[in-house]
């Protein structure tokens, strides 16, 4: 017996049958709280979550027997990394899971955007008929910058390649990255040649509200904008600003600075963000499909019996 396991998200069952089969028990708990993880904690080896908790100092203060956490998804921004390393625990995480589902994802919200489609649907359910201000832009010809080129970025950039666009990526830690569907540049090439640029970076101190009134100003073409990273590494109230001096000519948030209500609809742009024709919302689902539901736990079971413990 290896020691114990504790789920405290909803992950799909083939996780649990793996760690299992790899000499683990396995408590599969997605309704705990946590009162009762800090509680419990010390009696486990490993804790397999996605975002129901974040893993600070006082929780990692209660696991002393704490060996890996797995996270089911792809940032590491809900655990506190840097107490985590310093008391040797194993960090793994799964973005090979849903880059897929992010990449199909941030491609939906860009057909949307310059098609028109959010605005079309409901006038028509209105009764109204209009095809000239619903005229949509295409996507061929288009030079689409990303940010963040890991497995999001080049899941993007490869749902791309059959529309005959540029695409180009920009990535402060990687050098030499170019394949056959993007071309690697620096950030002044992304501001100066993008027609759409989409993010796909961690959110970190450095990338935290990266994306303000002051980034948004160099950019030398009015740009499509999609975030389906972290919602705090934009500032919304730019997005907005942009949106109305047209720096921003429609953006797809899958993301947002505050989630989850009633928080989200007490925050001072709420209003105007969903007001907006121009902006289409989605709940923080863009790696989030049937599919990636199952291959995230297929691939931090991989990760879990490569784990020299």
């Amino acid at each position: 017996m290896k020691g114990k396991i504790l789920i405290i998200d909803d992950l799909h069952p083939e996780f649990k049958t793996a760690a299992e089969s790899l000499g683990f028990i396995v408590d599969d708990r997605p309704q705990i709280t946590r009162t009762e993880t800090l509680s419990i904690l010390h009696e486990y080896v490993g804790i397999a979550i996605r975002t129901k908790l974040k893993i600070d100092a006082e929780l990692l203060e209660k696991a002393p027997n704490l060996k890996f956490i797995a996270r089911a998804g792809a940032g590491l921004d809900n655990i506190d990394e840097t107490i985590a390393r310093q008391k040797g625990i194993t960090l793994i995480n799964a973005p090979e899971g849903n880059c897929d589902a992010v990449g199909e994802h941030a491609l939906g919200l860009l057909l949307a955007l310059m098609n028109n489609f959010k605005s079309a649907n409901q006038e028509i359910k209105n009764g109204v008929w209009h095809r000239e201000i619903n005229r949509g832009y295409e996507l061929k010809g288009k030079t689409v910058g990303i940010i963040g080129y890991g497995f999001m970025g080049k899941s993007f950039a490869k749902k791309l390649s059959g529309f005959d666009v540029k695409v180009i990526a920009y990535d402060k830690y990687k050098t030499n990255f170019s394949d056959a569907y993007a071309t690697e540049v620096s950030m002044e090439e992304i501001v100066k040649q993008s027609d759409v640029l989409s993010l796909h970076i961690p959110l970190t101190r450095e990338t935290k509200n990266l994306v303000n009134d002051e980034y948004l100003l160099h950019f030398k073409k009015p740009i499509f904008f999609i975030n389906t990273a972290r919602g705090e590494i934009v500032e919304t109230n730019a997005i907005l600003k942009a949106l109305k001096n047209g720096k921003i000519l429609g953006a797809g948030l899958d993301v947002l600075e505050t989630e989850k209500f009633p928080e989200l609809a007490n925050s001072p742009w709420f209003d105007e963000l969903t007001s907006s024709s121009k902006i289409i919302l989605t709940p923080h689902v863009a790696g989030w499909t049937f599919e990636s539901y199952q291959k995230i736990s297929t691939v931090l079971a991989k990760k879990l019996a490569e784990i020299q413990l």
